[in-house]
């Protein structure tokens, strides 16, 4: 018997398999429970074939459950994207209807034909890291939510409401000064009074859970905390969520999967690009925070994003740009995070002649340029994301009125045009 896929088609209390051989050739399959009997009746139907691998759909997602009860029995397991499925599915012969053993004959093909797909590991401080992102993101929303009702309570008990920016200590002392006399406006304050402790309640578990990614992403010997604008948070999800930066092949495959690379909508003669709201929107959010911090304070990514005002974009179309840059930052840091783990301290390989991966600036060759084509500088792209030197001149807030800027200031910053897989680059409208 040679080579055999077993295509899985997970759910929460049932999966769907479909075992067939290297010239598709259906051998077996049926529908088990993902309880104990269940999983051991799918396991020992996978195991009468001996070179056999377990192709599963959504392996970070619905089939994550099952799949790491297979790696910890030691079965081989690759996860194969939903729409690599899908597309399977389409053009397979038939109605294409969608049905649970349809599905698992179209992961068992995708699994068969599709080289590079991403072998599953056991869990492993990653999986930590995107957790803990989580439940602090929940927090956020929590916190946010308190904030909006202690607003509207607080707007009818005193004229004109409180600041936008509201702490529960400020909150406490506002409402201290309020002594209604009917009934309704005793039951507003003795409401407001429970969310001011819920909020104050939330804010310590903010603060524990930062504490907390702190001490995580620092045990990974990560230097994401060094990048101005990324905070325990923001360091957590991106390692939680990319985890090997090596899958990714070069900065415009990881600006696509994050979704700060335009998409190509040409047409003839006509040269365009899009926005594109595909990718990881979390880590997205992340790339858009840096964005803010960046323009809050005097740093290289705030001139470059008055230069391209200066170019004629529009503030949003600078914004994207702005985010494409951080984007080969972030890859660029992650990149020499990783050469530094896999080399140690005394040494590293494969880097640029000016490079320094031990430190937290590295200044990157040409070779890592961010956009292929011909570069006339050294480009240094991670002074964009740096700890900004604080000035007391430097503004706080973020201007958008500025004119054009030296040419001799501008680092690292080329506009050269992308390649396929990042369309446009930075220096691209978009519309």
């Amino acid at each position: 018997m040679g080579h055999v896929v077993i295509g899985m088609d997970p759910h929460k209390r049932s999966a769907t398999i479909e075992i067939i051989d290297e010239r598709q050739k259906v051998l077996s399959g049926g529908r088990f429970g993902t309880d104990r009997d269940g999983y051991r009746a799918m396991l020992a139907a996978g195991r009468k074939f001996k070179d056999h691998v377990w192709a599963v759909e959504g392996c970070n997602g619905i089939g994550r459950h099952i799949a790491q009860r297979l790696v910890a029995d030691g079965e081989p397991v690759v996860d194969v994207p939903a729409k690599l499925s899908a597309r399977a599915r389409l053009f397979a012969t038939g109605q294409g209807r969608k049905t649970d053993p349809v599905d698992a004959h179209s992961v068992a093909l995708a699994g068969l034909h599709s080289p590079g797909l991403r072998v599953i590991t056991a869990d492993d401080a990653t999986v930590a890291l995107r957790l803990l992102a989580d439940r602090r993101d929940e927090l956020g929303v929590a916190r946010t939510q308190t904030v909006n009702r202690l607003h509207r309570l607080l707007l009818e008990l005193l004229p004109g409401g409180a600041k936008k920016f509201l702490s529960a200590t400020q909150a406490k002392e506002l409402l201290a000064a309020v002594r209604p006399r009917d009934i309704a406006g005793k039951t507003r304050r003795r409401l407001a009074a429970e969310m001011i402790t819920e909020l104050t309640r939330i804010d310590k578990r903010i603060k524990a859970a930062d504490a907390e990614l702190k001490q995580l992403v620092t045990a990974t010997g990560s230097s994401l905390l060094t990048l101005h604008g990324i905070g325990p948070s923001g360091a957590a999800r991106l390692l939680g969520d990319v985890g090997d930066i090596a899958r990714f092949a070069d900065k415009g495959r990881f600006a696509s999967w994050n979704g700060s690379a335009p998409l190509d909508a040409s047409s003839g003669d006509q040269n365009r690009h899009r926005l594109s709201r595909a990718g990881n929107r979390r880590i997205n959010r992340t790339l858009h925070i840096m964005a803010i911090a960046a323009l809050r304070s005097n740093t290289e990514g705030r001139a470059y994003y008055r230069r391209r005002l200066a170019a004629g974009k529009t503030t949003m179309e600078a914004m994207r740009c702005l985010k494409r840059r951080l984007s080969d930052v972030v890859y660029q840091q992650m990149r020499a995070d990783a050469r530094h783990l896999a080399t140690g301290p005394g040494g590293h390989t494969g880097t640029t002649t000016g490079s320094s991966v031990a430190g937290s600036d590295p200044c990157t060759g040409s070779s890592e340029k961010s956009l292929p084509g011909p570069a006339t500088t050294d480009p240094t792209p991670l002074p964009l994301a740096s700890k900004p030197a604080r000035s007391p001149a430097s503004s706080r807030r973020p201007s958008i009125t500025a004119g054009p800027q030296p040419l001799s200031s501008e680092v690292c910053l080329t506009t050269a045009r992308t390649g396929a897989h990042s369309p446009g680059g930075n220096d691209t409208p978009l519309t």
